[in-house]
């Protein structure tokens, strides 16, 4: 196979081709008009020439004729006149220079010259090369004439034109070669540096971006589209890389948090096959410790199975949820569990005109005295999706707070609705953390919040609190009895917050967090608001 012309070929090409056919075109047509416009005017000439009477009087007769006419000088320019008789013949007598280059050579008789009066015609001369052009015309007495006029002038100025145009066209297209080379090579320039660039980054340098990117040529739009093109893969291949780690990690602390319960669980059976040299009470509690820890491995399995569930983009019933409603049954709910602790539920806190309210300082304080913020009054705030899912999140958040606050610390459930703010909800600002993107600013959204006056986290903890399997080393709260730490150590798995914020995603929504050391914590639900029918 032929190896096929490169772009930079085929522009020279092209222009080679463009310009040699213009000229080209341009001399043909400069040629045939210099030729007609030589051949009218001789045309003309002999159409006003005139053949004295006398001459074909004279020419009929023969008397004294050949020294009166044939005479050099006698006619002007290079004029030759032949005559005819009446009946078609040609005469002996004729007009013109006879030292001169052989003229035209006339038929015998009219008939066979084969010419219309008036009407030019070429032919060629008696001998030699040359070529004459002849005219008939009338005379007295039914005679004619023959008038001619050589075309040597003519033949020889367009054959110079002819030279010099093929001169001209061979030097054109030379030229356009030469010049059309580095004149596309520079147009071309972008292009080279692209490809160098494109070579680099094939060979593993991802940073690098094309250069030459203005709006203003073909070569910078593409170089524009292909930079938009290498950042998007450039973010997949960083998002595979995440996402491949993420799964990773994912694996191994799914399988240490199944290991523990297994590695429980076949330690009390082997004990309680035993059971010669244990007693009923001693097999009743590695029973009971087999079946407490097979139900920890259980509810782990099957928070997995909701998280891949959940990871699949899962349709979401969609019906209206009245978030109050589900806060008091929830509230309900955990109050009946924890009769120690206060647990209220009241309507969501609205800045001050002119102020930000601090939601990171969820205080029994200011929850009551709205030092920081105007209490409203309860309302119906409803939000569309999937009343179990919604329901699993406002528990799973009353769980965390009360497992992970010291005994009798105060829970503030609060409901209201608001726009998307940073001094609201929805929205970030320093201190706040998200699992997922922030709303439109001004977005009407239904928020749920869950504030406990605990000790709160640190911001390098507050950060990764919704990752998967990701539980704080230390309690946060420092007032944790031993039996509460081992409660802690045995029951969470580190999915619950993860679950939460992947359904409140999956509802369009988002889960964010304001917390501080000694501040407490605000776990903040933020679902858009239905829109009229």
């Amino acid at each position: 196979m032929k190896r096929p012309v490169s772009l930079r070929g085929r522009l020279v090409l092209g222009l080679a081709v463009v310009a040699t056919t213009a000229v080209l075109a341009a001399e043909v047509v400069g040629f045939v008009v210099l030729r007609s416009w030589l051949m009218d005017g001789l045309d003309e000439q002999l159409a006003h020439f005139n053949t004295p009477r006398k001459a074909f009087q004279d020419a009929a007769s023969d008397d004294g004729f050949p020294s009166r006419f044939t005479t050099p000088g006698a006619l002007p320019s290079d004029f030759r006149v032949y005559f005819y008789d009446a009946d078609g013949r040609l005469l002996s007598a004729s007009l013109g220079d006879q030292q001169q280059a052989t003229g035209p050579e006339p038929a015998s008789t009219l008939d066979g010259l084969g010419l219309t009066t008036g009407a030019p015609a070429t032919v060629p001369a008696a001998s030699g090369g040359g070529r004459w052009r002849i005219v008939l015309r009338d005379g007295p007495n039914d005679m004619k004439a023959v008038v001619a006029l050589p075309l040597a002038t003519i033949d020889g100025a367009t054959s110079k034109v002819l030279y010099v145009d093929g001169a001209l066209l061979a030097l054109t297209a030379t030229g356009v070669v030469l010049l059309g080379r580095w004149v596309v090579r520079l147009g071309l320039l972008p292009l080279t540096r692209m490809e160098r660039t494109a070579q680099d980054i094939s060979d593993g340098d991802l940073d690098l971006r094309l250069p030459d990117t203005g709006a203003g040529t073909e070569t910078g739009r593409l170089g524009r589209v292909l930079n938009t093109m290498l950042e998007r893969l450039q973010g997949a291949l960083r998002e595979r890389e995440t996402s491949e780690a993420r799964l990773r990690r994912f694996v191994a602390d799914a399988g240490h948090e199944l290991r523990t319960p297994l590695t429980a669980i076949q330690g009390f059976a082997e004990l309680a096959l035993r059971h010669e040299q244990r007693s009923a009470a001693g097999r009743r509690e590695a029973n009971r410790l087999i079946a407490q820890n097979a139900e920890r491995m259980g509810l782990l399995v099957d928070d997995l199975q909701l998280l891949a569930k959940l990871d699949q983009e899962p349709s979401y019933g969609c019906e209206p949820v009245d978030l109050l409603s589900l806060a008091a049954d929830a509230v309900s709910a955990a109050a009946l569990g924890d009769a120690g602790r206060r647990i209220d539920l009241g309507p969501l806190r609205r800045p001050k005109q002119g102020e930000a309210a601090d939601e990171g300082e969820g205080g029994e304080e200011e929850g009551e005295e709205g030092e920081e913020g105007e209490e409203g009054e309860l309302e119906l705030v409803e939000a569309l999706g999937d009343p179990h899912r919604l329901r699993q999140v406002v528990e799973n958040l009353l769980s965390n707070a009360r497992a992970h606050t010291p005994p009798g610390t105060p829970v503030h459930v609060r409901v209201g609705t608001a726009l998307v703010a940073p001094d609201t909800g929805g929205a970030d600002r320093p201190g706040r953390v998200g699992a997922s993107p922030a709303l439109a600013p001004g977005t009407a959204v239904g928020i749920l919040e869950i504030a406990d006056a605990g000790p709160g986290l640190a911001p390098e903890e507050a950060q990764r609190v919704f990752e998967r399997f990701y539980r704080v080393d230390r309690s946060r709260s420092r007032a944790h009895d031993h039996a509460h730490d081992h409660a802690r150590n045995q029951g969470g798995s580190g999915l619950g917050l993860s679950i939460a914020a992947a359904i409140a995603q999956g509802h369009g929504g988002r889960l964010e967090l304001d917390t501080a050391p000694g501040a407490g914590c605000t776990f903040r639900l933020v679902l858009p608001e239905p829109g009229p029918p």
